[in-house]
């Protein structure tokens, strides 16, 4: 009977693994370019009834200032990238994986992968949403959505992008 759960147990756990292993996608390694655009959502950046406790002068700058920013939500940055192996394994491609976010893959084939991370920074929760597809060897595109919550203040933001292969080597910085 020991036996039988043993087995039962180490099924359980090589399931459980195969299930959460990353299956890299099928594009090169070496140096990309990535174009990101960003949009944070208009109203997430203020601390809940931070208005309601301002004066009229103050209140009327505040809204100004966030009409100014409305204007200016979206924002596209163009990088260069090295991606390595290591990084195409672990499956968190063309962004920054943060120390503090624990990823789990939801679904992960060669064309196309997904993962949720949870993150704990400095009080502030952070839940980000991976998806990236592979359009070819030389060519991907994704999106990733984050929500944080904390210090009585939320904020969501989104971003897409798109990472086209420029070369098998990376220079050194």
């Amino acid at each position: 009977m020991r036996q039988i759960s043993l087995i039962a147990a180490i099924a359980l756990c090589a399931s459980f693994l195969a299930a959460h292993k990353v299956t890299p996608l099928s594009i090169k390694t070496g140096l990309w370019e990535v174009t990101t655009t960003t949009a944070a959502s208009d109203d997430s950046m203020l601390p809940a009834g931070l208005l309601e406790k301002l004066t009229p002068e103050q209140r009327a700058r505040m809204e100004e200032r966030m009409k100014a920013r409305q204007a200016d939500v979206q924002k596209t940055t163009i990088t260069k990238q090295c991606l390595t192996r290591p990084e195409l394994e672990s499956g968190v491609l063309f962004r920054t994986a943060a120390k503090s976010c624990t990823w789990t893959v939801l679904s992960s084939t060669k064309s196309n992968v997904e993962m949720r991370g949870d993150c704990v920074d400095q009080g502030f929760k952070t839940e980000v949403r991976l998806l990236i597809e592979a359009l070819g060897p030389e060519a991907a595109e994704g999106s990733v959505q984050f929500s944080t919550s904390g210090k009585n203040n939320n904020a969501t933001r989104a971003s897409t992008f798109k990472a086209k292969w420029i070369g098998p080597f990376c220079k050194n910085p």
